[in-house]
């Protein structure tokens, strides 16, 4: 945190008992960071904060409030650094693995965390699915909080006994600058496709956020150059550990063979088991094992932690009820996350593929056409429904996923309906793949309005309803 100046009026000296950005969390001894946002600016909250007992202010601009302001270029920046030396800089004694990409984070931070913990590290995990502290698990709002709740959770972790801990790490974070001040033992890089140009202006801003990771304290780093812009990282960072299916590359996977019941692959000379099916799945697990070595676990514990791995919540998560066909519900919500999971559902299927899938509301609209071609492309039947719709109509975030089918695909606005028509649709043989929500457990609609929702649910009473006598 570079402080370009001390302002206002009252001692330089006073003591902080709380960080707070929100003024409706101040309380008595807080330190006020007023952070400028893309609707609203910290600074106009800052008279609330100091009635409410903010001792002092972090600013961008002078306010003159009465209490002691400290001016910095960016208070985002400052936030991150402040917070860990709050807490005492965690992160300098926890062994930190961070996780970025389009595609592929929660997948690989599961198993990162089932590698270390076999070896014997007590391994905490911040995630899109749920967090783990000290062993006990919590929901997460975001996929990466902001940087005062990152830090105090490794604080907390810390004092829980445990060693490291597993982040995925978002653009959105990234940019925000909510990782500042993470000292990472090993920073993973799994792909970079099509995502959040609502909020990343082109491809290559989005890039230059995931890039933030590998500049900041890192000791190791592990890159996927099976993905275009890994090969670039790569590049940029020569000391990167490399990994891949189809490229040469430091950890690279042979003989890849992909079923219902997982995947295997050859590593090292190795035959390597893992309980997931999908080439996408090999890539997580290299990219797992690349981590793992970093923090010097033996590639024999890595490999038998993989064949015991558990399923992850709604990535490619498998609904049986004893049918005679296949069930998938996955998180698949990008172009190219769609079009892999499409490809496994192919590889595996003796049957037809009939997928449901959508696109969501206020997010980037250019994928939608996008996802309309790799449905109709990947799959024999194509159910285009309702993601998350936000505050956009329905029909027409359809209409425009439709549009780039190029082929006549079905429509059902209603999800619940639509998984429903899939699954009565299917035989022996066929594969029934429902993406885009995952472990999600509600659909967002206009206003904020949150139904609950839960794919995996609704399959169950589908099928359970098909196979009723």
């Amino acid at each position: 945190m570079v402080v370009r100046e001390l302002l206002g009026d009252g001692p330089a000296d006073v003591e902080i008992d709380g960080l707070a950005f929100d003024n409706r969390q101040v309380k008595p001894g807080t330190l006020f960071f007023c952070v400028p946002g893309f609707t609203r600016d910290g600074h106009d909250f800052a008279p609330d904060a100091v009635a409410r007992g903010a001792v002092a202010l972090v600013v961008e601009r002078p306010l003159g409030l009465g209490v002691p302001e400290v001016r910095v270029d960016d208070v985002r920046a400052a936030m991150a650094t402040a917070a860990a030396r709050f807490h005492g800089d965690p992160t300098a004694r926890l062994q930190v693995v961070g996780i970025t990409g389009t595609n592929g984070k929660t997948t690989t931070a599961f198993l990162v965390r089932e590698i270390l913990e076999a070896a014997g590290i007590r391994t905490g995990l911040l995630g899109t699915v749920k967090s783990v502290i000290g062993g006990r698990e919590r929901v997460l709002e975001r996929t990466t909080p902001e940087a005062f709740d990152l830090q105090a959770a490794f604080a907390e972790m810390l004092e829980a006994g445990d060693r490291a801990c597993v982040m995925e790490v978002s653009s959105h974070a990234l940019e925000l600058r909510r990782a500042d001040a993470i000292h990472f033992a090993t920073a993973v890089f799994t792909n970079l496709t099509q995502d959040h140009l609502d909020f990343h202006p082109t491809m290559e801003a989005y890039y230059e956020a995931k890039r933030r990771l590998f500049e900041a304290d890192v000791a190791t780093r592990a890159v996927n150059v099976d993905d275009p812009c890994g090969r670039r990282l790569a590049a940029e960072f020569p000391d990167a550990v490399t990994f891949a299916i189809d490229r040469e590359a430091d950890l690279r996977a042979t003989e890849v063979h992909t079923s219902f019941a997982g995947s295997t692959f050859v590593l090292d000379g190795r035959r390597v088991s893992i309980p997931l099916p999908g080439r996408f799945n090999v890539a997580n697990a290299l990219a797992a094992i690349a981590a793992a070595r970093a923090l010097g676990v033996s590639h024999a514990t890595a490999e038998a932690a993989l064949q015991e791995a558990g399923r992850i919540p709604g990535r490619f998560e498998p609904v049986d009820e004893g049918q005679r066909f296949a069930v998938f519900v996955d998180y698949s919500h990008t172009p190219d996350s769609l079009e892999n999971v499409l490809l496994a559902a192919r590889e595996l299927a003796t049957g037809r593929v009939i997928a449901v899938f959508g696109a969501g509301g206020d997010r980037d609209r250019g994928k939608r056409p996008q996802m309309g071609e790799i449905g109709a492309r990947l799959a024999d039947v194509a159910i285009v429904t309702s993601d998350n719709p936000r505050s956009e109509d329905p029909e027409a975030i359809i209409d425009e996923v439709v549009a780039g089918a190029g082929r006549e695909v079905e429509r059902e606005v209603d999800r619940r309906r639509a998984i429903h028509a899939a699954i009565v649709l299917a035989e022996r043989g066929d594969v029934v793949v429902i993406a885009g929500k995952g472990h999600e457990l509600g659909q967002e609609f206009e206003g904020g309005r949150k139904e609950p929702f839960d794919d995996v649910a609704v399959a169950r009473e589908a099928l359970q309803a098909v196979l009723a006598p």
